[in-house]
């Protein structure tokens, strides 16, 4: 089984995605690519494909209800950051279910978070589940001065 957000995308095709124009990567490394993006006011940017109707971020890669990928997801703005799927860490996301019900997609339930559980157990003493134990080791202490 895979994230739900994987087959959704609904949310992406749904809001304005607005931001404060320092999260470009014009003013800070690794932000959200500049050439996405257009002005909305004087301290905000928009991602393409948000400012109006019909919705669709410009960065994702979607059909809704199919299959969805964020084509900048490390780079993505805050505001993206903070739209949890419902249920994803517990709680119901109002953003999330009104997204869906647009779209014609169900509600999402804690049943749909199930395999999450079971993928998260560990069920040996092997950090890594494939029987070896090659995990990353922690890296050295700085030596402590005198």
């Amino acid at each position: 089984m895979e994230h739900p957000c994987l087959t959704c995308g609904a949310c992406c095709s749904q809001y304005r995605v607005a931001f404060h124009w320092m999260e470009s990567d014009e003013f800070t490394e690794g932000g959200v690519p500049h050439a996405l993006t257009e002005k909305l006011d004087a301290h905000r940017l928009v991602m393409r494909g948000t400012y109006a109707p019909p919705i669709q971020c410009v960065a994702l890669d979607c059909k809704v209800g199919e299959y969805s990928r964020c084509t900048i997801h490390p780079n993505r703005p805050s505001v993206c950051r903070e739209v949890d799927a419902s249920y994803e860490y517990g709680t119901y996301s109002d953003q999330c279910a009104k997204a869906r019900a647009v779209h014609g997609l169900p509600e999402l339930t804690p049943a749909d978070w199930l395999w999450s559980k079971v993928a998260a157990s560990n069920d040996d003493d092997n950090p890594d589940d494939n029987g070896n134990d090659n995990s990353p080791s922690s890296p050295p202490s700085p030596p402590i001065a005198a």
